[in-house]
């Protein structure tokens, strides 16, 4: 496995090299090819072989879903596991997720996101492979690295190889906030010990798992990644299709990464809008000048905070999305217009932030500046482990 593992990172090292001495500070979307779209890369790999994956809406490939494709070209492909939002992307946050068949292949379903009745070893022992192809956002508190995580674990302990196709992290050209330490904090929000902004393709993080031993006993899982063309960690990319529901446009994909924490706090983050994720706001007049009312719309009906209520709030979308890097100071702002009143959901907060130490230093008043000295140790050491995973040319 060791071996195995080490030739993905080799491919990865040189897939880097020939970007240096090239302009790669910006590359276009349109020039990107991601994992899945390199059909001569993995078809070879699935022929003849009982095939299971994983993926959502963001599975595509030009403009067909994977399974289309997969099965377009003769694979036997046997099922799907859904994570959050289910595999149409239609499911609200944090609902429970439903074995089913899939409407327009009648491919299997099953879930591995909250309580499911499926037996995913017994799924999982049933194929050759497994296939992974879900677009990330590049946030710890994103469930689906943890789903991947799950897919790993099963494929290591089933000696089941994987085949990762990577795509682009759009919020790649940054590592921030604390490091999860505790395991105490561990949960499916704060799944690894890495930053809150990791940093990571979905490629390079299952190697980082496999590499630091993190999946059960120490094992390794047979891995294989698709590496994505034209992409480096200064890449600003946008998502062609969205990742969930609340996250619809590039710039609230962006603003997630500072605002997700209002979901431990009694501010709402625009959830329940038509602008989910740029913007913020609380009941109360001395909140801001901006007002909206969040209400039940598709994918954002439930977990909607003050839904009904005229809210007072603060606007963020004419930011530009570029610039719009993560920052504790939303959340600062917020604390001190009502600070009796924020934290109503600490344990959560504490979940999404990897340490109970943030909420006590924002209620101690400490700025944003002393804050990021607080966790400038530990994130210098998470840097040093990222740079042994990293399969494109980095931003710094």
């Amino acid at each position: 496995m060791k071996k195995f593992l080490f030739l993905v990172v080799i491919l990865g090292c040189t897939a880097a090299i020939e970007c240096k001495g090239k302009n790669v500070a910006v590359t276009e979307t349109d020039k990107i090819v991601t994992g899945a779209e390199q059909l001569d890369q993995y078809l070879p790999l699935l022929g003849g072989k009982k095939v299971g994956m994983m993926g959502n809406q963001t599975s595509i490939v030009g403009d067909k879903h994977l399974v289309d494709v997969l099965l377009e070209n003769n694979v036997d492909l046997k099922f799907a596991f859904a994570p959050e939002h289910g595999f149409r992307g239609d499911v609200e946050r944090g609902e429970k997720v439903d074995n089913d068949f899939d409407a327009q292949t009648g491919l299997p379903l099953y879930s591995l996101y909250g309580r499911h009745g499926n037996n995913p070893d017994s799924i999982v022992a049933s194929v050759d492979i497994m296939v992974f192809d879900i677009q990330d956002v590049g946030a710890r508190f994103y469930t689906y690295i943890a789903s991947m995580h799950k897919v790993m674990e099963l494929c290591a302990k089933n000696n089941k190889p994987l085949i990762v196709l990577d795509r682009p992290n759009p919020n790649g050209d940054q590592v921030d906030g604390p490091v999860r330490k505790d395991d105490k904090f561990k949960s499916g929000v704060s799944f690894h010990k890495i930053a809150m902004i990791h940093g990571l393709t979905i490629g390079e993080l299952a190697q980082m798992i496999n590499g630091e031993g993190w999946l059960e006993e120490g094992k390794q899982c047979e891995l294989t990644v698709v590496l994505v063309k034209g992409y480096t960690h200064k890449t600003q990319y946008e998502i062609p299709v969205i990742p969930s529901p609340s996250l619809p446009t590039h710039l609230s994909i962006r603003l997630y990464m500072s605002l997700c924490l209002f979901e431990g706090t009694a501010i709402n983050e625009g959830r329940g809008t038509d602008f989910p994720f740029e913007v913020y706001g609380y009941p109360d007049p001395s909140f801001g000048e901006f007002t909206y009312t969040p209400a039940s719309l598709p994918g954002m009906a439930a977990h909607v905070t003050h839904q009904g209520e005229l809210c007072y709030g603060v606007v963020l979308r004419g930011l530009d999305p570029a610039k719009a890097t993560f920052t504790l100071k939303y959340v600062l702002d917020a604390y001190h217009k009502v600070p009796d009143k924020f934290f109503t959901r600490p344990d959560f907060f504490d979940k999404l932030a990897g340490t109970d130490k943030l909420r006590e230093q924002i209620i101690a008043g400490m700025t944003e500046e002393q804050i990021r000295d607080s966790w400038k140790e530990e994130l210098a050491e998470y840097k040093a482990m990222r740079k042994k995973y990293l399969l494109y040319e980095d931003f710094e």
